[in-house]
């Protein structure tokens, strides 16, 4: 660490480094909100429009991680496989919840998977933002953000700040709104 560093960091001028933690149900577009978020350095050897189609195509298999930086947040993100969420909610700053705003009929078990990450020992006490993703906006059939806060009950959440942001994953719309709000959380704790 060289004495700019040293200097910094006892002025506190230091940038903190943070863990997000990016979840949602199957096929919500998880993976594309963290392929869009990536940094230009670190994405796929393919073309931007080719990775697109892929992960419209191809749903993740298995149990991913993915650690980048953008600005001073570092994104965590086991994003499959819900029983395993629990082990990485220590280390989390902040929450990135994606929901598939088409996708009625899953609504009510996007809800008990919050329910049950909210209230979750390592969670309740933790006073992190939440953001929600009301993802696929782009879909005929998709509930407005304020009809997926009433389905999810979102206004019941008193003990941690949280905001919810259309968003269309393929396009990149919405998700640097609810980037800016989550990273003026982080301002307000430092």
């Amino acid at each position: 660490m060289g004495l700019l560093d040293k200097l910094s960091g006892w002025l506190g001028l230091k940038k903190k480094e943070v863990n997000v933690l990016c979840l949602g149900l199957d096929n919500s577009g998880k993976t594309t909100i963290i392929n869009q978020l990536k940094p230009a350095n670190v994405s796929s050897p393919l073309s931007t429009e080719w990775k697109h189609v892929i992960d419209i195509l191809s749903p993740t298999i298995g149990f991913n991680i993915e650690k980048f930086k953008t600005s001073s947040i570092r994104h965590v993100g086991p994003r499959k496989y819900r029983n395993l969420w629990e082990h990485y909610y220590k280390d989390s700053h902040a929450i990135i919840f994606v929901i598939d705003s088409g996708d009625k009929l899953r609504m009510v078990v996007a809800k008990e998977e919050l329910d049950t990450l909210l209230n979750h020992e390592d969670m309740r006490d933790k006073k992190i933002p939440v953001l929600f993703f009301a993802n696929k906006m782009d879909l005929q059939d998709a509930m407005s953000s304020n009809k997926v806060t009433q389905m999810l009950c979102l206004e019941s959440i008193k003990d941690k700040p949280w905001h919810i942001c259309a968003s269309n994953a393929i396009r990149g719309e919405g998700l640097q709104e609810g980037l800016d709000w989550l990273q003026g959380k982080f301002k307000v704790c430092q």
